[in-house]
């Protein structure tokens, strides 16, 4: 499966690595590590160097508890670390914006962005109709209320048909915009409003949300689903985190969001080859 974006194409034949490129000092796993612009590029190249076929830039903590972040500031953060990371990848390699804000979406898409990775599914204003005067892709991601509070009490009557209902909605917001669907993917949003029994009974069943029939995006890097289980401390959880990620590609993930590139690239090569022997 090819997703055009612009005039760079996305293959999704096979599972793809997202890296992940936090321009924060807040990020519940790296903030502040590559806070400043020059720092963010280097890292992102050396995600690329392991394996990343996507970098994900973001400049807007979104973990529990996390503050909101200026329009300005997102801005400042993102758009030079996209400018200048742009003009050193080769175009087989994406630049996806992390964003809710209608404006970082379209400064970012102009400054060499490929996809626009929401996890409010552009439900901010103006968001959806900014990303339809794109060509970029989008992916949408279930969130059960708001990053300051949505680990607060979530619940659900039916989990798979809530997020499955809710993601729905939001291809037909999209399309109603003129997004064609075909520019669309899906993220459950492990962690983003959901226990630690609802993040793994989405990990051990992800054929409902298959069933949409549209890629699906799946980030679990360093969650506290994983640290809650295994007693970790955030830089603990390289061997959960891959483990998690390669049970989700397994079952048809075709996007891997991920901290750690080389470990799972490693991960992702051993079930290839296993799998191509069967």
């Amino acid at each position: 499966m090819k997703m055009q974006c612009g005039q760079r194409v996305l293959d999704l034949s096979e599972p793809r690595i997202m890296g992940i490129v936090n321009v924060t000092p807040d990020s519940f796993s790296d903030g502040g590590h590559h806070h400043q612009t020059d720092a963010a590029i280097a890292h992102g190249l050396k995600l690329v160097e392991e394996g990343a076929a996507i970098l994900d830039i973001g400049g807007e903590s979104t973990r529990p508890g996390a503050a909101d972040v200026r329009l300005e500031e997102e801005l400042a953060r993102t758009i030079p670390v996209i400018r200048g990371l742009r003009a050193q990848l080769s175009d087989d390699i994406l630049i996806s914006i992390d964003t809710s804000k209608a404006e970082v979406m379209r400064q970012a898409v102009a400054a060499g962005a490929d996809i626009i990775n929401d996890v409010r599914a552009l439900r901010e204003p103006g968001a959806v109709e900014a990303a339809a005067q794109t060509d970029a892709l989008i992916c949408l991601m279930h969130m059960q209320g708001q990053p300051r509070s949505m680990q607060d009490d979530p619940h659900y009557q039916d989990l798979f048909g809530e997020i499955g209902s809710f993601l729905s909605e939001r291809v037909a917001a999209c399309e109603a915009q003129g997004i064609a669907r075909n520019r669309l993917i899906l993220d459950p949003g492990f962690g983003f409003g959901k226990t630690l029994e609802h993040n793994y009974r989405l990990l051990a069943d992800l054929a409902p949300l298959q069933a949409l029939g549209l890629p699906l995006l799946i980030g679990l890097s360093r969650k506290r689903m994983i640290g809650d289980l295994l007693g970790r401390a955030v830089e603990e959880r390289v061997v959960g985190s891959v483990t998690a990620s390669l049970l989700a590609a397994q079952q048809g993930a075709q996007i891997l969001r991920v901290h750690d590139v080389a470990a799972m690239r490693d991960a992702l090569m051993v079930w290839q080859a296993v799998r191509g022997h069967r």
